[in-house]
């Protein structure tokens, strides 16, 4: 089984979020990909961040399950096992399914900030990475100091559909045409409605 990992707060998740893991899912030829709505960021504040059970559904309505006839499961997998850390998830995937091919999924926001995350040096040695781009992102992204310490590990996009068998760290960056939809924008807007309705 060659299965990406697509984790985030999805708060909420979006067609841009869509776009990430259906390009995976398809360039990099994987059997699934799995939606690990994470229970809280530690880089994020938690008053912003939806309730988990609404987060899944949404993520739930959005997705549909499936893509091209292979599945997309949403999972509150990281809150089952009270992970924090994109870390430790990876740790108890690996430990728990050690034949399973996987591979972590991710913008190319979130590769901008990687080196911000716990353990993001054991991140990239434990499985192999694919970064999708994402507007904004673009130019820090291949900046980002995650990038330039495992420049030498990065796979062209033409030899993406092989990442699943590289041993880590292997890490390959993908263009896509830019969906311009953020949660933050989301957010902002229900707030500025939520606003002008209460003012009337």
């Amino acid at each position: 089984m060659r299965v990406g990992l697509f984790g985030g707060s999805f708060n909420p998740a979006h067609s841009g979020h869509a776009l990430v893991a259906k390009t995976a899912l398809t360039r990099l030829r994987l059997d699934q990909v799995i939606w690990l709505v994470s229970p809280q960021n530690p880089l994020k504040r938690a008053d912003e961040t939806a309730d988990l059970a609404v987060r899944l559904a949404q993520t739930k309505a959005l997705v549909g399950g499936h893509i091209h006839g292979r599945t997309m499961p949403i999972s509150d997998f990281e809150s089952r096992i009270g992970a924090r850390y994109t870390i430790d998830t990876l740790r108890a995937l690996k430990a728990r399914f050690p034949g399973v091919k996987f591979v972590w999924i991710m913008g190319a926001d979130s590769l901008a900030a990687l080196h911000r995350w716990r353990g993001w040096l054991e991140i990239m040695a434990l499985v192999p990475v694919a970064v999708i781009a994402r507007p904004g992102a673009l130019i820090k992204s291949r900046l980002a100091p995650a990038a330039r310490r495992f420049g030498h590990a990065r796979l062209s996009p033409k030899a993406s559909h092989r990442l699943a068998d590289h041993l880590a760290p292997a890490w390959t960056y993908l263009n896509v045409p830019l969906d311009p939809a953020s949660s933050s924008a989301i957010r902002s807007e229900r707030r500025a409605v939520k606003r002008d309705s209460d003012g009337q």
